[in-house]
């Protein structure tokens, strides 16, 4: 029996979302990783039609190895974006009845090596975000005007959207399902990198508890950014919606697991406790 510390992991049925869109040069190491860090979970890439066969390797690899037996390759259709591959990803895990559900990019910026400290992490809290600039965390080999782009976004959604998060932007996440239950996927509205934090606005506001564990962030080995013009919009004005018209979670959503719907967020980061 696979173990986390004194928590075996066959308790909680776990999966990784990862969306990919020309990842084909990672998808070997990004499995071996997954594979490695969480014995027993199982991986799930959402590709939108990636032109350099993304989905053709990867399901040739997880046919390839026993070990692989839970990987799936869920080929989506229509219009592609970021924000559209992850809820519904997120959709069929709840459908299928996972009880731990995490995101990463498929670049391999996110170590799989920290999903275990993002597990352990979910015994405790509701959402687990991996962490470039809480205490401890690190960013190495981006390139500075990347960086200085991910400083000033994530200074920005704090001051327009009031959402106390050292890192609201990051896309490392390990996610409950009474908190996935809670924030009404169906009726997100973002599509691309601003879902995350439409996704860390909701789960405040739903009052789960979202904690932020020190990760070491590092630049993709292979392809390219897709980050586009339309993406960089919409994460200039999602935080204005966010603050014009803040999402109010739906009572039987909140509720579903046992959460409230009068509940206060609860913010943790580097083991300091916020109530907001």
């Amino acid at each position: 029996m696979t173990s986390i510390g004194d928590v075996p992991l066959e308790r909680l049925r776990c999966v990784v979302v990862v969306p990919t869109y020309n990842e084909a040069e990672n998808v070997a190491a990004l499995a071996e990783g997954v594979c490695r860090a969480l014995p027993g979970a199982d991986l799930w890439l959402v590709d939108d039609g990636s032109p350099d066969g993304t989905a053709d390797v990867a399901e040739g690899l997880f046919a390839s190895r026993v070990e692989y037996a839970g990987y799936r390759v869920i080929r989506r259709s229509g219009p592609r974006g970021l924000g559209r591959a992850y809820r519904e990803g997120f959709l069929r895990a709840l459908r299928a009845g996972y009880d731990r559900v995490f995101q990463m990019d498929a670049d391999l910026s996110h170590d799989p090596g920290a999903l275990p400290e993002l597990w352990r992490a979910s015994l405790t809290a509701d959402v687990c975000i991996g962490s470039r600039y809480c205490a401890g965390g690190v960013v190495r080999n981006w390139p500075w005007h990347r960086h200085m782009l991910s400083r000033f976004a994530v200074w920005y959604v704090r001051c327009v959207a009031g959402i106390p998060v050292a890192d609201s932007t990051a896309g490392f996440r390990c996610w409950t399902r009474r908190a996935l239950e809670a924030v009404q996927l169906e009726t997100l509205c973002s599509e691309g990198y601003s879902f995350q934090v439409e996704m860390t606005h909701r789960a405040l506001r739903a009052g789960m508890r979202v904690v932020e564990v020190p990760i070491v962030f590092t630049d993709r080995r292979h392809g390219r950014s897709k980050i586009s013009r339309r993406v960089l919009v919409e994460s200039m004005w999602m935080p204005w919606r966010l603050r014009w018209r803040p999402w109010c979670p739906a009572v039987a959503a909140v509720r579903s697991r046992g959460g409230s719907a009068s509940g206060s967020p609860s913010l943790v980061i580097s083991g300091r406790e916020d109530e907001g």
